[in-house]
């Protein structure tokens, strides 16, 4: 599956300098080339963002259609 701009994507690992874990979702503000990075904005639920990263293809995945989201406290 092809990420796109406004995709929500799935982080694969973990990134402790920003406090975000595997799992955590994150929005694609930016695809740098033909997908060879992508620019991604993490968020708290208030709107509030922790961290706009560029990442790898191997950094994150498409979400899939049957996932839920579920919330955890950002420390």
């Amino acid at each position: 599956m092809k990420i796109r701009e406004l995709d929500n994507v799935v982080l694969k690992k973990d990134i402790k300098k920003y406090g975000l874990n595997e799992g955590d979702v994150g929005t694609v503000v930016y695809v740098h080339g033909k997908g060879e990075a992508f620019m991604v904005e993490f968020i708290e639920a208030s709107g509030h963002t922790i961290a706009v990263l560029t990442l790898e293809p191997k950094d994150i995945r498409p979400m899939k259609k049957r996932e839920i989201l579920h919330a955890r406290e950002f420390a």
